[in-house]
């Protein structure tokens, strides 16, 4: 069972622990973001080197490496959105009037470059691992990307908690972008088909043949089921904000 309950624990208190973390850092004057950026690019560089010299290697120990490196270079790019330093050329509000297609637009273009950052990002892990036996990096990239591609349709279409109070000062007009209702068409689907793939995955944890491979997949299954949790808590009456008090006081203060 510690193949099982283990990896999952872990991945748990530090996908908790990161959150928190960056959300602390971007919650300080705005002149310390350049300070901290460049102290995370370090942080990434290391990423970069773990998740190579990881993927070669299948011990559990590696497992645990490549996850670990995966989530800290996940954690550099979301840093660097939340600084402003990766969010796209339209720094505007979208205009009140704009529908459809054009609203669509505009809210590409507020974050076209974050999305670029995370194709490019993605594609070097990708490099790094390719055909290796260790991919647990690109797969743990890979889940986290799709996740929140999902939950930004999601939230562009609607949802009833946008857990907006966590956005910064400087990205606030990111929430001209964002609806507020209910729920959308496209919920039920992320849900579903999330859910799927994550049972698929738990399941195959259980079966797997070696430790290795029990470990690697508790580690997708674990991140993608609190993917699936975190899109829940769009459309429940709960703030996420009580998870990560204490990385939120620096902007208290």
């Amino acid at each position: 069972m510690s193949t099982l309950v283990l990896p999952s624990i872990y991945a748990v208190l530090l996908w908790w622990f990161l959150t928190g973390a960056i959300l602390y850092l971007n919650g300080l004057p705005r002149w310390t973001f350049k300070w901290s950026m460049a102290g995370l690019s370090v942080v990434a560089a290391f990423g970069f080197a773990g998740i190579w010299y990881t993927a070669t290697q299948t011990s559990v120990a590696a497992a645990y490496g490549a996850f670990t490196f995966a989530l800290l270079l996940w954690g550099w790019q979301e840093a660097a959105f939340l600084f402003g330093y990766a969010t796209g050329p339209r720094k505007q509000a979208c205009p009140p009037r704009a529908l459809g297609w054009a609203r669509f637009r505009f809210a590409f273009l507020a974050v076209l470059y974050h999305e670029l950052s995370l194709l490019l990002l993605g594609s070097g892990i990708a490099v790094l691992t390719w055909q290796a036996p260790n991919r647990l990096g690109l797969w743990t990239f890979a889940i986290l990307w799709i996740m929140r591609m999902s939950a930004k349709l999601n939230v562009y279409l609607g949802v009833r908690n946008l857990n907006d109070g966590i956005l910064p000062d400087h990205l606030l007009y990111l929430q001209s972008y964002f609806r507020r209702k209910a729920c959308n068409a496209l919920f039920p689907f992320s849900i579903v088909l999330s859910s799927w793939v994550a049972a698929l995955i738990w399941n195959h944890s259980f079966l797997a043949a070696t430790a290795f491979d029990a470990v690697t997949s508790s580690f997708a299954a674990t991140l993608l089921t609190l993917a699936i949790l975190e899109h829940w808590f769009m459309v429940l009456p709960f703030s996420v904000d009580a998870l990560w008090k204490w990385g939120l006081r620096s902007r208290a203060s």
